[in-house]
């Protein structure tokens, strides 16, 4: 089930420019801002104590697919976040003692307005969306998910970053006695992503607040999280609190990890396998099934995107540049 559009936020509603980097100006919290409201009736895809909100103003977005969209059930159970372990299941069971508000993001590097600022002032004033997207595992399976947000360039382009400015650099949050997964050395914490400066002012890509119509449950990284459609989900960076602009190519943490397995761009290419698995198809996950019980359909390159962004990647070698 996919939500109803709403109303666009009236331009009334809108902040000025000097108000979205006034961090105390928010402190009300997203409800304040005009941005989520306490729903009428609880959606009957939420769970009662799941501590979900609606989000109002919502308006379907562009580049949604038309394929059926994944149970809120399965997006929300069936996922990874190795903050709070490394089973599908985990983050659903261990992401009940995190605290998603009140929520602040540092913002560094290479650009004109730098700081910290809480979420829902850089939210302010940006319509919120619903997108459709294929969500395209690198471990070879997939779901559809109707995500809420808004586009990632709309907000970056705020903070003015500099010419100097090529990539932008994400940062999880750490708190290991909120996220039980970061007490093991799987990985180097915290979770560390990154764009280069077009790949993240590209329209697809989206600051995800919500999914389904509400706010995103904790395991599935709220408050907010990255979503770049036609990489492999492991770029999604989820609970952000840190964006720098900088010149250099970022470290990512699964590139640091197994440098031969994962590149810096992690690009859905059907054509370039996994050291240890194919990835010419993916098991689309859903109707109550998972795992290697889930029908294989073909992976399109780009996760099917290519019209959108081939040329973001003209003249790169794609097999060289994973």
């Amino acid at each position: 089930m996919l939500i109803r559009a709403k109303a666009d936020i009236p331009a009334s509603e809108i902040a000025p420019e000097s108000a979205w980097f006034n961090r105390r100006a928010f402190v009300a919290g997203l409800a304040a801002a005009g941005l989520v409201g306490t729903a009428r009736a609880t959606p009957r895809y939420v769970a009662a104590d799941g501590g979900q909100k609606e989000l109002n103003g919502v308006s379907r977005g562009p580049f949604s697919t038309d394929e059926p969209a994944n149970s809120y059930e399965d997006i929300t159970t069936y996922n990874n976040f190795y903050e709070f372990g490394t089973g599908k299941e985990d983050p659903h069971r261990n992401a009940g003692n995190f605290k998603p508000q009140p929520w602040t993001m540092r913002v560094q590097g290479e650009a004109e307005m730098t700081g910290e600022f809480d979420v829902e002032g850089l939210l302010s004033g940006v319509g919120l969306e619903e997108r459709v997207y294929r969500m395209r595992c690198v471990e070879a399976w997939s779901m559809v998910i109707p995500w809420v947000g808004v586009p990632l360039g709309e907000v970056l382009k705020r903070f003015r970053p500099t010419s100097r400015a090529k990539h932008v650099a994400f940062e999880t949050v750490y708190r290991p006695e909120e996220m039980p997964g970061q007490k093991r050395r799987v990985l180097d914490w915290p979770y560390v992503e990154g764009l280069t400066i077009e790949e993240a002012s590209h329209p697809l890509a989206l600051l995800a607040v919500g999914v389904y119509g509400v706010t995103l449950p904790n395991q599935n990284g709220a408050p907010l999280r990255l979503i770049v459609p036609w990489k492999y989900g492991f770029k999604g960076i989820k609970s952000i609190v840190g964006i720098r602009f900088q010149e250099r190519r970022p470290p990512t943490s699964w590139n640091i990890s197994a440098p031969h397995e994962y590149g810096f761009y992690a690009n859905v290419n059907p054509q370039v396998d996994h050291p240890r698995w194919s990835q010419a198809s993916e098991r689309r996950i859903g109707s109550g099934f998972s795992g290697l019980f889930a029908r294989r359909v073909p992976t399109q390159m780009f996760n099917g995107y290519g019209e959108q962004v081939a040329h973001l990647y003209s003249g790169l070698d794609l097999r060289r540049n994973y």
